[in-house]
């Protein structure tokens, strides 16, 4: 009898034991899977995002996908790896704003929910796709910020308009960026600088030296009585190499005002003592990223569709006083 009762014992802790890894394999089998995919993988700004997007899933237990898509083909490629995987949609920010139509399709034929971060879609004819959840960086409200921050430092240096001229790096092909420096400008004009003051220099490309190259175009444009400049552009880069073309021209970093946008591209240059780079307006990478992956969350899991429009202005000024501080806040500094 009791040979036969530990034999019973045994196979019923074996059928407990199976059942149990069963559904812990069919849990598993069914837990949400989000992708995430970024264009530039390799910079602090999308870092930021996953990381925060990371935490997201954790709170919510999904698994988040992370994915580089630096081009078209790899974008696609990568939408029909996630419907592989058992993903059931995606948030991303494309390598170009023009792939949109593609994009799309190939969400709809993988039965893909999306959701476009940082920058905004836009159709064959260059409109927004107003249909496609976005949240993003309130672009001409930033810039306007960036704009009266350096009239703020200029003024601050008892600077005189008669002798400040601005350089504003642009690059129109991107709406956001054209948003940015439009605003920018925008500031500026409306702090007094006069218009005829304000220089501009298209970029080819938005890394350090396209930006100088193209400040160089628009230095030797500057009349004898120029003493003072402020640098502007749409991030941090393409403000990073304007500072670095006006210290080959021999400015001093004391007759010099850079802000960028972004923060996460500053660091090591507002680690140096002194540079004519001043600052730059810290978004909120981190909230984007938790807020899109939690929205594509709820989507997927309760079928709540996100607003087709989310613009965030929420910026703060860091300079070399107060950067560490303001990046310990969100994580990107211990």
């Amino acid at each position: 009898m009791k040979r036969r009762f530990g034999i019973r014992t045994l196979c019923s802790t074996a059928l407990a034991v199976t059942a149990f890894s069963l559904s812990s394999a069919l849990l598993a089998a069914d837990a949400v899977k989000i992708g995430f995919l970024v264009k530039q993988a390799e910079e602090p700004w999308f870092q930021t995002e996953w990381a925060f997007a990371e935490k997201a899933a954790k709170d919510k237990g999904f698994e988040l996908i992370k994915i580089a898509v630096p081009d078209g083909e790899k974008t696609l490629s990568a939408i029909d790896s996630l419907a592989a995987n058992g993903a059931k949609g995606f948030v991303i920010c494309p390598p170009d704003v023009s792939l949109g139509p593609a994009i799309m399709a190939k969400a709809k034929l993988n039965d893909l929910k999306v959701i476009a971060v940082d920058d905004r879609f836009v159709d064959a004819n260059g409109k927004f796709m107003e249909d496609v959840p976005y949240l993003g960086m309130a672009a001409f409200e930033v810039g306007q910020k960036q704009g009266a921050a350096m009239a703020a430092e200029a003024k601050k240096r008892n600077w005189d308009w008669k002798d400040t001229y601005a350089v504003v790096n642009t690059y129109n092909e991107l709406d956001t960026g054209k948003k940015r420096t439009d605003g920018s400008v925008d500031a500026l004009k409306k702090a007094g600088m006069p218009a005829d003051h304000i220089l501009f220099a298209a970029l080819k490309t938005l890394d350090v030296p396209g930006s100088m190259d193209a400040t160089n175009s628009a230095l030797v444009k500057l009349p004898s009585a120029a003493k003072n400049l402020i640098i502007g552009g749409m991030n941090d880069n393409t403000v990073l190499g304007g500072v670095r073309a006006t210290e080959a021209a021999g400015f001093a970093a004391a007759n010099v005002i850079g802000i960028g946008i972004n923060g996460t591209d500053a660091i090591g240059e507002l680690k140096k003592p002194n540079s004519g780079f001043f600052g730059s307006m810290l978004p909120s990478p981190h909230i984007e990223g938790y807020k899109t992956a939690e929205m594509m969350y709820e989507w997927v899991t309760t079928g709540k569709e996100p607003p087709k429009y989310t613009a965030m202005d929420d910026v703060t000024l860091i300079t070399r006083e107060n950067f560490k501080q303001e990046l310990e806040k969100i994580g990107l500094w211990n």
